[in-house]
This record gives structure tokens, sequence and C-alpha cells, in this order.
């Protein structure tokens, strides 16, 4: 039964350093790592998954680390900011924070009644900080950020497109979405209209296209509830004309992906099973997890990986 899909459940980026880029999801911005595994479709390459306590779908934010990758371009067809949801009350210690630890921001900026500060990480990943009094999500720290202020997981996402008709028709025809406003060239989208399920749409008919490297987002996956309802929705999609393809399994969900009418990869990913099948709770992110068809490879594995230290509390 409908609806099929229920918001954003994550948004996958490349990146370049592994080292800094641990640093700064789980020291500066201190989000939990919740998985430490390889990229399946290029194994000498990590994956991490960073999130809220238990890495629950709409906070988790993930990297492909290719070291001494060069920094990608924002532009069309791309999703070039991700948005956190953030207290009400918390954009000044965010403000300071940040500034602590020299990330350049914006000037609080205001956006459908909301106040929001944008910055961008060390490879130049687009980030926001929205605060808002509409979500009771209790966000995750590792004793270095006050919990009242921590990161509560995604607000949503941008897509920056020249063209926006063909994408809207997805999202609002077979998607589940729903059109909520207008604020000059943006267009915002949501399954309810609440932290975690916003889409907006940018247009910018003459922009050009983003390059995708270090600092860019690779896809951006949407919910859905179990593998029936990912069925459901990946027939949806085929009889509509999208090229969607076969189910993949990523161990702590399944996957299917297609491409949108303006360019940007978008995947469906199911709730289940979650990130404690093989960690327990408590130790999540603690060891490099391999899919079993890898296991026979770790030693080779594991030697082409550069070490890293989990060490938030240096960002105190």
């Amino acid at each position: 039964m409908r609806p099929y899909i229920t918001g954003i459940h994550h948004i996958t980026a490349i990146a370049g350093d592994a080292q800094k880029n641990i640093d700064f999801y789980t020291g500066i911005l201190g989000l939990r790592l919740v998985k430490k595994t390889i990229n399946f479709d290029a194994p000498d390459v990590y994956h991490f998954y960073f999130g809220d306590e238990l890495g629950r779908p709409g906070t988790v934010f993930t990297t492909f680390p290719f070291q001494g990758a060069r920094r990608g371009t924002k532009g069309t067809g791309e999703l070039t900011y991700t948005a956190f949801s953030i207290g009400k009350d918390s954009l000044e210690f965010w403000m300071e924070r940040l500034k602590r630890y020299k990330v350049a921001i914006s000037d609080v900026l205001t956006r459908f009644g909301e106040k929001l500060i944008r910055f961008e990480d060390h490879d130049g990943m687009g980030i926001e900080l929205v605060a808002n009094d509409k979500d009771d999500r209790l966000g995750w720290t590792y004793g270095q950020i006050p919990a009242e202020h921590s990161i509560k997981g995604f607000y949503g996402a941008t897509l920056n497109l020249r063209a926006k008709e063909l994408t809207e028709q997805l999202l609002t025809r077979h998607m589940d979405y729903k059109y909520i406003g207008q604020e000059g060239d943006r267009y915002r989208y949501g399954t309810e209209g609440k932290p975690g399920d916003i889409v907006d749409i940018v247009l910018d008919k003459t922009g050009n296209r983003g390059m995708q490297s270090a600092g860019t987002v690779h896809h951006i996956a949407f919910r859905t509830a179990n593998t029936q309802s990912q069925l459901a929705i990946q027939e949806i999609l085929m009889q509509n004309g999208y090229h969607v393809t076969e189910v993949k399994d990523r161990n702590y969900f399944k996957s299917i992906y297609f491409r949108e009418p303006g360019g940007v990869l978008f995947e469906i990913a199911t709730d289940e099973p979650g990130f404690a099948i093989d960690e327990e709770e408590a130790h999540l992110g603690e060891l490099l997890k391999l899919p079993e068809w890898a296991e026979p490879s770790r030693k080779r594995i594991e030697a082409a990986l550069v070490p890293i230290t989990l060490n938030p509390e240096k960002y105190a």
C-alpha cells in the first residue's frame, strides 16, 4: 500500500582524504560512525556511514574517500547542498563551533521562514544546518557537543537543475512527494513536509554541469519500508520509462538505482535490516566489516586501505 516512499534514506558523497573525512564528520559535526566498510563496487576504497546512534534511515550521510582525488565542482545535474536539522535555538552554537575550527560559514539565511547557515567541508562538500522546531528526533553525540545542540538527521537536499518539470513529475506522480511551495528559483517538495523528507529543486537554466569528484554528492537514496514496497516502486518506475537497475544487496539495506531526468543518481533503499546485523549497537563502526563475498580477500583489502583513527574527543 502507498506511500512507497517516505523520505530520504541516505546521501552518499565522494571524499578525498579518509582521515580528514572521519575527523570532520565525527569530530566537528559530531555524527556517529555507524559502519566502516568498503565500496562494494570498488573494494579498495572505504565506505563510511555517519548518522545517529543506530544509523536510522533519514540520518545517514555516507562517503567514498578516494585518496588523492581532486576536488569536483558544483553545477547543474547535481545534489549541491545536503541540509542537516538542528534545534531552533542551536544556530549560534554551531556558528561559534564552526568558526573555532576555521570552517568558513555564510551569513544567517532565511528560507521558508527558517534560519540556516551554509558551509563546506575540507573537500568542498556543500552542507547546511537548518534550525527548526519541527524535529523531535534525538541526535547523537560523542560528548564533545551538548545533546541539545546535536545534529538530529537530515533536513533535506537541494538538487541544482536546468529544468524542473520532468523531475517534478517523477517526484509527485511516482515517488509520493507533494509540491510545498516556491521561493524565487527554489521549489520545495516533501512526502509530509517535515525534516528528513524535504527535496528542493533550484532552477539554474544556464548553469554549467557539475564535475563529480571529491566534495560532490554521488547519489541520494530515498526510503522505502521493505523489499515488497521496493519491488512495487521499481515496477511503477519501469512502467513509466525509467531505466531502473536490478535489486542490489548492500548488506544493511537493498537498493535499486536510476537517473532522474535532470541527471542526479537516485537510489531507493529499504529501511530493513539496518546496521546492527553484524555489530552490536554499542560497538557500531568499530571494526572493518566486509560483505561475505569479500572476506576471502580481507588481508589484501586491509593492506590497500589507509589506516584511520576515530578520535572525536579532540574536537571538544
